[in-house]
Order: C-alpha cells, then sequence, then structure tokens
C-alpha cells in the first residue's frame, strides 16, 4: 500500500459560539463577568474575552492567574485564588450558563444556509465547542429548533485535553470517518480553536468578525463604518498572527471560496503543514 495525498476536502471543523451562533460571542463571556461578581470580584468583558475557546475551568483559571483579577480576589478573600477556587467559581458558572443560553442562540445570519450548500456539496459537518457536555446539550436543542444540525459534536470535557490541544477535532475525524486530517478544516473565532486544528493537521480558518475578537452584535457590526471596520480587521488579524490561520474572513458566510480555494491546494499537492 501507499500513501495517497487527498485531492478535496471531506469535512469542516466548526466551532459554535461566534461560529454558526451567537453573533459577537456573548453567551460565554457575560456569564463569566457573573459568575465572578457572585464571589464579590469584579471581570471585565474584555477580561473574560481573553481566554475565549479554552475549555470553561481552564479558562477560568486563566482568568484566575491574570494579576489584576489574581489581586481583586485576594481583596475579597485574602488569598488568591486556589484550583479548588476555581472550581467553585466554575460549579457557579455552569448553572448560569446554562439558564442563560437561550438569550444567545440565534443562528448568525446566513450561516445555516451556507453550511447546507458546504453538505449539498459532499462535505461532512463536524463540530466542538469550549463548552462541557452539560451545556453543548442545551446548545444543540436550541440549534436544532432553529433548523441547525451538525453531523458529530464533541464537548471539551469528553476528551483528555481541551483546545488548543487537538483532540476535540481529531474526535470528530475519527466519528465521521474522515480518511486523512489533511482533508478537514476547522473553522473557528478564537485562537485557541485556531491552534487546534493547527495541532490536528487541519486547513484552519479564523472569522474576524463574527466571534470573540471583534465582540459586537450583529447590529453593531452592520453599523460600523468602513474606516473601523478596517481598522478592527487589521487590529484581529494582529492578534490571530500567532497562531497561523491559513485564512482569515469575516464571517462563516464567506466559507465557500475558501473552501474552493483549499480543494485548489489540495489538487495541486498542497497539505496544511506545509504554510
Amino acid at each position: 500500500m501507499y500513501y495517497k495525498q487527498p485531492t478535496q476536502l471531506q469535512a469542516v471543523i466548526l466551532d459554535w459560539a461566534g461560529t454558526v451562533v451567537d453573533f459577537g460571542s456573548f453567551a460565554p463571556t457575560q456569564i463569566f463577568v457573573e459568575a465572578f461578581a457572585e464571589f464579590d470580584v469584579q471581570v471585565s468583558i474584555e477580561e473574560a474575552r481573553g481566554p475565549m475557546g479554552m475549555g470553561k475551568w481552564d479558562h477560568i483559571r486563566t482568568l484566575c492567574n491574570l494579576p489584576a483579577v489574581s489581586e481583586r480576589y485576594k481583596k475579597a478573600f485574602g488569598r488568591t485564588p486556589t484550583d479548588d477556587d476555581v472550581t467553585a467559581i466554575y460549579n457557579r458558572f455552569m448553572p448560569l450558563q446554562i439558564e442563560k443560553i437561550a438569550a444567545h442562540s440565534a443562528l448568525i445570519p446566513g450561516a445555516l444556509s451556507t453550511i447546507n450548500g458546504l453538505r449539498d456539496n459532499g462535505l461532512k459537518i463536524g463540530s466542538c465547542s469550549g463548552y462541557p457536555a452539560v451545556v453543548m446539550a442545551k446548545v444543540v436543542e436550541l440549534a436544532e429548533q432553529n433548523g441547525y444540525v451538525a453531523d458529530h459534536v464533541v464537548a471539551t470535557d469528553e476528551v483528555p485535553n481541551g483546545r488548543p490541544y487537538p483532540a476535540q477535532a481529531l474526535a470528530n475525524v475519527i466519528a465521521l470517518g474522515i480518511s486523512d486530517v489533511a482533508s478537514c478544516v476547522k473553522v473557528d473565532d478564537t485562537v485557541p480553536g485556531i491552534l487546534e486544528g493547527r495541532s490536528a493537521g487541519m486547513w484552519t480558518v479564523a472569522l474576524v468578525c463574527s466571534g470573540n475578537a471583534l465582540g459586537l452584535t450583529y447590529e453593531e457590526y452592520q453599523a460600523l463604518s468602513q474606516e473601523n471596520l478596517a481598522s478592527e480587521r487589521t487590529r484581529i488579524h494582529a492578534l490571530f498572527a500567532g497562531s497561523r490561520p491559513h485564512y482569515l474572513i469575516d464571517t462563516i458566510n464567506d466559507l465557500p471560496s475558501v473552501i474552493a480555494d483549499i480543494d485548489r491546494r489540495l489538487a495541486a499537492g498542497e497539505v496544511p503543514q506545509a504554510s
């Protein structure tokens, strides 16, 4: 037997919040703020957005490691936050997240039509998220009510290591029966999500405007002047630079042209690991 390099894509592995649902990725960020507030520790939306894409316990741990947040916690409790303290915040975060996820469950405008088009072209639709399974179940249920059903879903606590490790993306490869990681593309609005795809040996597409990095509602995004939008694109491109996404696009609705280009590159013998 001989290795045969893939010549076209077989699957798209999509993130959820900020990618397919919840334009601006507000559901997780706002709940982090509220969960910390219940422990009398102030965390800003901007701080909460920083580690987005990681599993939620790891996200809280990372926030607690921020010198400013650690100092606020110390003022409230007389010590810097331990892992047990992180778990206590996480345990409060979880029911808040489940309770309020419906408020941010709308599909990103145009996403369903775009995904259906990808399916019509023979692509399988995998998915993964920084949400744990108990939250993911609610997200999936709400998305189904809006017409979106992924072929496979992997929550962050269903693998040994969440993002930026490749486990969730690779779990999709196995479940979907994909023959080669180079025939997959990972689409995400966060740096850990792009690193996940990179580490899994996939093509990667970073979303610039629909997710955590821009952090605006769809209406606010639509209202941006061309000058401000160009400035924000420059800032966000720099934010993603270290994770080396193969492509940067505004929203999932720009994905079909990227898929066509990746197919062209695969047919020409290119592989994602080489670029």
